[in-house]
């Protein structure tokens, strides 16, 4: 039996929690946009999957609910350029080969969409999964319907890191800290668990009785 999100509920539950008391215009059509995804095509499967999904786009576009450019920059151009001043300083120290310089085609693979897609493999394999050919467009990655698709679609299949939401959360395990290792391996696991449980609350409002029961 598929039960439908209550939605002013939902909203009502995040504003506080998450939003800081108000929430704009293009944060509820980002949400809704996954909300109706999810409940088109995906209503059956576990809910704490779209809980951890709501909290990986709300963390990859800082809070906006929108897809965005990497350093939310509005040109790859200036993106580049703030990556590049970022890297100089030593601030991206984990980044062993700037995947965001212009490649021979002059195209960037910089990160874009509700969870920030990154290096042309990851662009290649989201065209597929799309049916959209990003590699000779990846501003597309930005447009609603693809950056849902490949936020929840991608997550689902393992498709960023081989790690997928069954993997963490699943009949016999809740692994809120390391279903992050989905996207980003634990980088800020612990903000993105405390981000989904707040999600699946709101989602599921009988989880935080539960847990309080528990």
């Amino acid at each position: 039996m598929v039960v439908h999100i209550d939605r002013v509920l939902f909203f009502d539950a995040v504003r506080g929690a998450l939003f800081k008391g108000e929430i704009t215009q293009p944060q509820v059509v980002g949400m809704n946009a996954i909300l109706d995804a999810w409940e088109g095509r995906f209503a059956h499967a576990d809910r704490r999957w779209l809980a951890y999904i709501l909290a990986t786009a709300f963390h990859e576009t800082v809070y906006t609910m929108q897809p965005v450019r990497e350093t939310l920059a509005e040109s790859d151009a200036r993106a580049i350029e703030i990556l590049e001043a970022a890297f100089a300083g030593g601030k991206l120290s984990w980044v062993r080969a700037p995947y965001w310089r212009p490649d021979e085609d002059g195209r960037s693979w910089l990160g874009r969409g509700l969870v920030q897609l990154t290096h042309k493999r990851n662009y290649e394999a989201m065209s597929v999964l799309t049916g959209i050919d990003l590699v000779a467009e990846p501003d597309r990655a930005m447009e609603m319907e693809v950056a849902v698709t490949i936020l929840i679609e991608g997550m689902l299949q393992g498709s960023f890191t081989g790690h997928k939401l069954e993997d963490h959360l699943n009949p016999t395990t809740e692994d809120w800290l390391n279903a992050r290792r989905i996207v980003n391996g634990t980088d800020r696991a612990e903000k993105l668990a405390a981000y989904a449980m707040v999600f699946d609350a709101a989602i599921r409002p009988d989880a935080a009785s539960d847990r309080l029961r528990g």
